[in-house]
């Protein structure tokens, strides 16, 4: 991740840098004594996270952050405990209170980094960005779920539709789920399953999906209405 720290003590300012460079999840960019010129370089630059100090000349932490048009993280930093509720008030990581350990900063850093792999999971999946590993023989794909069309029994093997290509596994059908995500696939057939969001028309007795007729088992033909809220 990338940080700045901002705190208007210098001997603060040393044991946060201190502590960061003894930590691999994160990446200092820069430091800053002034509070107004912390600000001016975040209007300018994009951190992960800021460690603020929040009683300071001109304008105060917690101050600062309402300030910003776009929000990184922050993790404040002060000697005083009475702020705590204005900080979560503002979605802070979290709230260290001075004299900081090593210990209490990396559990604050390790809260950091999860909020950031939830966060860049969540913009992953809105953009159909998750990928998937899949091995065929000697050769092992990496593919986009999105691109994914449908799954297709092939004897002792599963045929992965693509939009572009196809990638034969030797897989049966029981095991597709291991394959695939659940919550995007549905089994429409003893043969086929099928991506939700590639489904166009649902008829009695098949889906289209991207153009081919794709049949629908009696046995699965409930579970798909289910899943589109169908009667």
């Amino acid at each position: 991740m990338t940080c700045i720290a901002i705190d208007d003590e210098p001997k603060a300012l040393e044991i946060i840098e201190r502590y960061i460079a003894k930590s691999d999840l994160v990446d200092l960019k820069a430091t800053f004594r002034d509070p107004v010129k912390a600000s001016e370089f975040l209007s300018k630059e994009k951190v992960d996270l800021v460690f603020l100090d929040i009683n300071m000349p001109d304008i105060n932490g917690l101050k600062l952050v309402e300030t910003l048009p776009t929000r990184p993280m922050v993790i404040f930093t002060t000697a005083y405990s009475n702020y705590a509720v204005e900080s979560y008030e503002l979605s802070a990581i979290d709230y260290l209170l001075k004299p900081i350990t090593f210990e209490r900063f990396l559990t604050a850093v390790n809260k950091a980094s999860n909020q950031l792999s939830l966060q860049q999971k969540a913009v992953s999946r809105s953009e159909g960005g998750e990928t998937l590993i899949i091995k065929s023989g000697p050769y092992t794909h990496q593919v986009r779920t999105a691109d994914i069309l449908y799954l297709e029994k092939d004897g002792n093997y599963v045929t992965v539709h693509l939009k572009d290509k196809k990638i034969l596994v030797r897989e049966n059908m029981n095991g597709v789920f291991d394959l695939v995500p659940a919550n995007e696939f549905v089994r429409v057939h003893k043969s086929f399953v099928v991506a939700l969001r590639h489904i166009t028309t649902i008829e009695v007795h098949q889906v289209i999906v991207n153009g081919t007729q794709i049949p629908i088992g009696s046995t699965y033909r409930e579970s798909l209405r289910a899943r589109f809220g169908l009667k």
